[in-house]
């Protein structure tokens, strides 16, 4: 379906790709993996044809069909979410187009509807509405958002519509870039299920490791310029990894020994006249020598001990009938939750159910329409909330911000913290108002690890990390000794940290005294049978 065959390309004065090799076969599931900057967007982009190689070529099917998702969404004009999940070709777009406006002026005897009807039967639009909006209520659209204009829903939910249009249509080969970053983790599910069945080929790139875990079957690892292939998921992978690096590191050490054995034999024999060919014959061999480069080793976790959190009372924080409203919408009503001290609790459900809500209610962040929320006396907030540069200084550098929040922090403590977050060594240079929002973000997270409150608040922290970054910070939450509430659609994240998981619909709180795959059990959402009513 798709070959890429000798591959070169240079960018920014850096080489990302030398002659580089992949094949992707009809029906295969594959993750792109690499480091931020490693050139897996710029490969994206030349096999859609919209960047090309400096070198090389690659050949796909003429037949093939390709869809791509991209990391954020284009201008949704005044299309409603319904005619964006049709809208499988740009011709049955514009058919559903002038269908709608021909239909809403009364205009149904014109040349323009007829041959719009035309195209809309042709491209079996009576067939496709049905599976549009099964699938759109698979990434939790309700019947009535399918009538809404897409300009009034935020970014994300404009590219769950995006994405449905790409399922509708069943393109030849799927191409996603961070799919799930949008999705809660209803929708993730149902997403990763419908993603087992799909009948084409995929290749993604994503951050979300279980994820990749349950659907890829093979992994291309962009190393040394290279494009290495992997079989297994991404688990396997990292496993293969490693053991590839040692066997690689072991046929470079010994080819050393013998480049340096054979260089002593030179240096000592060189003056020597009957000596002479043999010395030639080494000098020879070491010019014919194919030189094996040193393998570089893979990125590490960075392991990092932060200050403790002082002990807080028993009863961290207690919300008691607490009533809450956005305008004519009521998120909650007699509210009861108790928070004690050491858990780890994962909040779930729909979007929109009031998750963040909730966290900003614990952290005191909105007032309370009514009701009582009552503070331990030793209880230190730390809300991390998804608006992350509140609480950084402008005009300090990177370094400067994290030495100032922790001043026990020794500098090259605190600069192997940031590189953990993908702060580079120059990075920790720049000045907290040039940075970018992701960067912000990464940098207010650091902030909270290294001088930590007793009960901290973090709503999808998770997001802009690399899979190392998040890596990190599951293993120091791990040994975070405060008390958590947290967010996020990570399923490897959630399954490191939690262990109790509280279920947000409709104002209505489910406690269930495990983490997240007790809570899947409990629920019935493991059933087959609810795969597609998530």
């Amino acid at each position: 379906m798709l070959t890429i065959k000798k591959l070169t390309k240079a960018h920014a004065g850096r080489t990302l790709f030398a002659e580089a090799e992949m094949v992707v076969n009809w029906g295969e599931r594959i993750a792109l993996v690499g480091p931020n900057g490693a050139g897996k967007s710029t490969l994206f982009r030349m096999i859609l044809g919209q960047d090309t190689p400096d070198e090389g070529e690659i050949v796909r099917d003429e037949y093939a069909l390709v869809g791509y998702l991209p990391q954020e969404a284009g201008d949704p004009s005044d299309r409603t979410v319904l005619e964006i999940a049709m809208s499988t070709t740009p011709e049955m777009g514009q058919a559903i187009r002038t269908i709608t406006e021909c239909e809403a002026k009364g205009d149904q005897s014109s040349d323009a509807y007829a041959q719009a009807m035309d195209t809309f039967i042709a491209h079996d639009g009576y067939q496709l509405e049905p599976k549009a909006k099964r699938i759109l209520k698979g990434l939790a659209f309700k019947d009535e958002d399918f009538h809404r204009p897409a300009r009034e829903m935020s970014g994300g939910w404009v590219m769950r519509a995006h994405l449905a249009q790409l399922l509708v249509a069943e393109p030849d080969l799927l191409m996603l870039d961070e799919p799930t970053n949008h999705l809660d983790l209803m929708s993730l599910l149902w997403f990763q299920r419908y993603l087992k069945n799909y009948p084409g080929a995929i290749l993604m790139i994503s951050h979300d490791r279980d994820f990749m875990d349950e659907l890829v079957e093979y992994v291309y690892d962009i190393e040394s310029e290279q494009l290495v292939r992997y079989t297994g998921n991404y688990t396997t992978f990292l496993q293969l990894k490693e053991q590839r690096y040692e066997l690689l590191l072991a046929a470079w050490r010994n080819q050393q020994r013998e480049i340096a054995h054979i260089e002593s034999f030179i240096d000592r024999f060189r003056s020597v006249a009957s000596k002479a060919a043999q010395v030639q014959s080494r000098v020879k061999q070491l010019e014919k020598m194919q030189r094996i480069e040193k393998p570089k080793q893979s990125r590490k976790v960075f392991k990092f001990i932060f200050p403790q959190p002082p002990r807080s009372m028993q009863r961290v924080i207690e919300l008691e009938k607490v009533g809450q409203s956005y305008g004519e919408k009521r998120i909650y009503k007699n509210l009861d939750l108790l928070v004690e001290r050491g858990e780890r609790i994962v909040l779930v459900g729909p979007n929109g159910a009031g998750k963040s809500t909730l966290l900003k209610i614990l952290a005191g962040v909105v007032p309370i329409d009514e009701g009582k929320r009552t503070l331990g006396t030793t209880t230190r907030i730390g809300y991390f909330s998804q608006m992350r540069s509140e609480n950084l200084t402008p005009n300090y550098t990177v370094l400067e911000e994290i030495m100032k929040a922790d001043p026990e922090l020794r500098e090259e403590e605190a600069r192997g913290i940031l590189g953990s977050f993908l702060f580079r060594r120059l990075d920790v240079e720049k000045r907290v108002e040039v940075l970018s929002g992701g960067e912000k973000s990464r940098l207010s997270l650091v902030k909270f690890l290294v001088n930590p409150p007793n009960l901290l608040l973090m709503d999808e922290p998770t997001t802009h990390l690399d899979l190392m970054s998040v890596e990190a910070l599951s293993q120091a939450l791990k040994r975070y000794e405060g008390t958590l509430v947290f967010i996020s659609h990570d399923v490897h994240f959630i399954r490191s940290l939690a262990e109790k998981t509280l279920h947000i619909n409709q104002g209505v709180l489910t406690p269930y005294a495990g983490g997240y795959d007790y809570y899947l059990e409990k629920s019935g959402l493991l059933d087959a049978d609810n795969a597609m009513d998530l």
